[in-house]
């Protein structure tokens, strides 16, 4: 790099410090356009959900037995749960409700190294359909086409955490016609079905909202990083692992000043990356990250290394606005596309991520607050009704085939 950049990028880090305490005053500028609006929507009144009430096994008991089920980044299938048990857009009448949701924890069964085991996930998931199947009526009548499953899964519903294991498998047969709610996003993938809605990872909100730090806190760090760039144990290489992005980040930048990118997981990560200007957000064995959710929160400006992605409620924030989006092959030139981009720019999306809808809409905080994830999910379905006639079958007809798939998932659960 040129000296010229290097000085650029000195200068501009000094001189976003005072500029960036202001973009966290109350003053917040609003989000352009429609998204504004979509993020403020009130889903209540737009939609009704029956609960399935299915035995413990399938859920509460699995929390009971493991809890470390309710801090790790699967857990949105637990909270989406306990919030539709009290939201006010469920019915207790399923004559009248527009969607059905199986409330199943399918990354609930760990391993002692807190991995949710992906044998097992397909298996818990058709032993909750056939439960459904044979208790009511509604599951019958569409297939499935009018229920809504959150498979928060590394692939979704593929339910694996390697890409190449999870495309064998494609998407559990059993799920063609659900609308599914994941966090994995990838275009013209076979783990990402047409209409699904692409939500973030969890991460807990208390314990974020413990690390903040003053909005006069100078963001002196120019690019933060803190993860994997190898993964030993499957990937000791690095030219598999994140499709060799993180590899790509270390061997070019690990000595560069302006980058602060380590292993370590430091206990003052979280006010690092408010100390921060950019936070890199590449692509692991899946596109997406919990680092998004906390690069958002604490207006850390995203720095998305993933092609392809499809980021979470896609229709609702402004992504292109808030965030970076750099090429896998691009990732040797990073210092100079981040030292390249105007102070006002960066300024924007200060600005833009200092607005407390942008931050709410990635979370899902306990008690549910209007405008957070679950309402946006809840947005992403009332935008699907009225669901089309098409999706009613007729007395007698099938399109599922209970017997398609791996034999290991036909196993009784």
């Amino acid at each position: 790099m040129g000296s010229e950049i290097w000085i650029v990028a000195l200068l501009l880090s000094q001189a976003l410090i005072l500029p960036i305490a202001q973009a966290a005053e109350p003053h917040t500028e609003r989000i352009s356009g429609s998204a504004g609006d979509v993020l403020e929507d009130d889903p209540v009144g737009r939609l009704k959900v029956f609960v399935y009430n299915l035995p413990r096994k399938y859920n509460k008991k699995m929390v009971d037995k493991d809890s470390r089920c309710l801090t790790h980044m699967f857990a949105t299938e637990i909270f989406m749960h306990r919030f539709l048990l009290s939201s006010a857009v469920r019915t207790l009448d399923p004559e009248e409700a527009d969607w059905f949701y199986t409330p199943v924890y399918t990354t609930c069964d760990l391993t002692p190294g807190g991995h949710p085991l992906p044998f097992k996930s397909p298996r818990i998931m058709r032993s909750a359909i056939q439960y459904v199947a044979m208790n009511w009526p509604y599951w019958n009548r569409t297939d499935g086409a009018d229920h809504f499953f959150v498979t928060p899964h590394d692939f979704g519903a593929c339910f694996h955490y390697q890409e190449e294991t999870a495309i064998q498998r494609g998407i559990l047969h059993l799920l063609k016609r659900a609308t599914l709610v994941q966090t994995f996003g990838q275009r013209n993938h076979v783990c990402l079905k047409e209409g699904s809605i692409t939500v973030p990872p969890y991460a807990p909100p208390q314990k974020m909202q413990a690390h903040l730090v003053s909005p006069s806190t100078p963001r002196s760090i120019f690019v933060y990083f803190r993860g994997l760039f190898y993964d030993v144990n499957n990937d000791p290489e690095g030219g598999y692992y994140a499709r060799g992005a993180r590899a790509s980040v270390w061997e070019n930048f690990k000595s560069n000043p302006l980058f602060d990118i380590s292993t370590d997981h430091p206990p003052t990560y979280y006010e690092d990356m408010q100390r921060s200007v950019f936070c890199l957000c590449p692509l692991g064995w899946a596109p997406w990250s919990p680092r998004l959710v906390e690069a958002v929160v604490f207006g850390c400006i995203p720095v998305i290394i993933a092609d392809d992605i499809v980021l979470p409620f896609a229709d609702a924030i402004p992504w292109e606005e808030i965030a970076v989006f750099v090429a896998e092959k691009d990732v040797p030139s990073l210092d100079t596309i981040l030292t390249s981009i105007p102070a006002e720019v960066i300024l924007r999306k200060q600005r833009l991520l200092a607005n407390p809808s942008m931050k709410q809409a990635m979370l899902f905080p306990q008690p549910a607050q209007a405008g957070d994830a679950f309402h946006q999910i809840l947005n992403g379905l009332a935008r699907k009704l009225p669901h089309d006639k098409s999706v009613y079958l007729k007395p007698g007809e099938k399109v599922l085939n209970w017997t398609a798939g791996p034999i290991g998932d036909l196993k009784p659960w």
